[in-house]
């Protein structure tokens, strides 16, 4: 499965607007670490489709959207539920480190 690519456009209606469970995932094309993490994600998302939404946010054309959310790095991955941030993670990081959160966030 792909994640779905957001734009800045379309941001705050799916996260904020439909509210639903999920994690965004901000990352650049030329990012080592981001073609790592992207199959991991994917690889959860087949696990989670049923109550649990997987997007992706490209940086470089998505400027605001990094800037709004003081992100440092990539990859960075932030999870929300009923449009509340919930948690982030950065950088090199495990399929358990992923699972703890979207536990942690379906549970809030």
């Amino acid at each position: 499965m792909t994640l779905q690519q957001l734009e800045s456009n379309r941001f705050d209606e799916v996260i904020y607007d439909n509210g639903e469970a999920c994690l965004v995932a901000f990352t650049k094309k030329n990012c080592p670490v981001c073609k790592e993490v992207i199959p991991l994600l994917e690889d959860l998302q087949a696990q989670h489709k049923e109550n649990f939404g997987f997007y992706t946010v490209d940086v470089e054309k998505s400027v605001n959207l990094s800037q709004r959310f003081s992100l440092k790095g990539v990859p960075s991955i932030i999870f929300f539920n009923d449009g509340a941030l919930k948690g982030k993670l950065a950088g090199q990081i495990e399929e358990e480190q992923v699972e703890e959160k979207i536990t942690a966030t379906l549970g809030s």
